[in-house]
């Protein structure tokens, strides 16, 4: 397998970006794609490509990034075959957490799935609680299981709570949601244990926050 773009050379087209979406974040996909793909038995030069260029439109400050990220992709690897260019291409327009297209091939599911799993875990604890403070968010509000116990997405949450939405509502509607919309068998399995990781970590999480109660 001859890479068609190394390590170095994809580095250099991310100008920008912090926090969850740096060229870290593209190299921890990177791996879980890799290591997925060799599971699944998929184009490991498509899944390694897509991979590096995944987040490179998110560089250029774009909101469509997995468009533009494809567009860039056909430029960056104009003299490679169609085909090959196409199947990268299409992996990267189809990354996107809630956006079309769906994912029509296995190395744009590999590249979905990767994405998706440094978004759990104990990376993705980190990148939810990053991003809060960015914002100056409260770290808590409400125990996880409470929350929970709310049906639907957080945009039908009471407005008490969408006034109060912290990383632990994010967990809740989002990151506990992610193992159910992974395509692969292989990611799924990655996904168990860092699903139950999640839970124990937001359990102690709201142990410590409660106040104990006087006897």
């Amino acid at each position: 397998m001859e890479d068609r773009l190394s390590i170095e050379a994809a580095r250099a087209l991310y100008e920008r970006g912090g926090g969850g979406h740096d060229f870290d974040h593209v190299l921890r996909v990177l791996g879980l794609a890799e290591r997925i793909a060799r599971e699944e038995g998929a184009d490991l030069l498509v899944v390694r490509t897509a991979a590096l260029l995944h987040d490179v439109g998110e560089s250029q400050g774009r909101d469509d990034h997995h468009l533009s990220g494809a567009a860039m992709a056909r430029e960056i690897l104009k003299d490679a075959p169609a085909v090959f260019v196409e199947a990268v291409a299409h992996a990267i327009e189809a990354h996107r957490f809630r956006a079309e297209p769906t994912p029509r091939t296995l190395e744009a599911q590999i590249i979905s799935d990767a994405d998706k799993l440094d978004a759990i875990g104990a990376v993705g604890i980190a990148r939810v609680f990053a991003y809060a403070g960015a914002r100056g968010t409260a770290l808590w509000r409400v125990p996880w299981r409470e929350i929970a116990a709310v049906t639907g997405d957080a945009e039908q949450l009471p407005k008490t709570m969408r006034d109060g939405y912290t990383p632990v509502h994010e967990f809740v509607y989002k990151l506990d949601r992610i193992p159910e919309r992974l395509y692969t068998t292989a990611a799924r399995a990655i996904a168990v244990e860092r699903r139950a990781f999640m839970r124990t970590f937001f359990d102690r999480l709201d142990e410590e926050m409660i106040p104990e109660q006087d006897l």
